[in-house]
């Protein structure tokens, strides 16, 4: 069984905003990060979809693509704020103004 495109878009729809909704109102530095990574996973999931809606591989390269990038993110952002919590003692966002 085929899910529809319509599906699909509509999921990474809803785990764009929720990824969103998490960066925006979050406290914390670790959970706007997260939101972050929410956002990134929900772009592969279109391109995912539509490469298996229009029979095309270069969606799914680019989801991969996309989640090397993530990976990536997640690393030099974790040491950034392994730092900043090491330097203020806080991962507070409003501490470092």
């Amino acid at each position: 069984m085929i899910v529809p495109y319509s599906h699909v878009v509509l999921l990474a729809g809803i785990l764009f905003l929720m990824g969103m909704f998490c960066a925006v109102t979050r406290r914390n530095l670790i959970m706007i990060l997260l939101g972050l990574e929410i956002m990134l996973n929900s772009g592969a999931v279109a391109f995912v979809g539509a490469a298996l809606r229009w029979q095309h591989l270069e969606g799914q390269a680019i989801a991969i693509f996309i989640l090397a990038i993530a990976a990536a993110e997640v690393s030099v952002g974790l040491a950034l704020i392994v730092c900043a919590y090491k330097r203020k003692g806080s991962v507070d966002p409003e501490a470092y103004n």
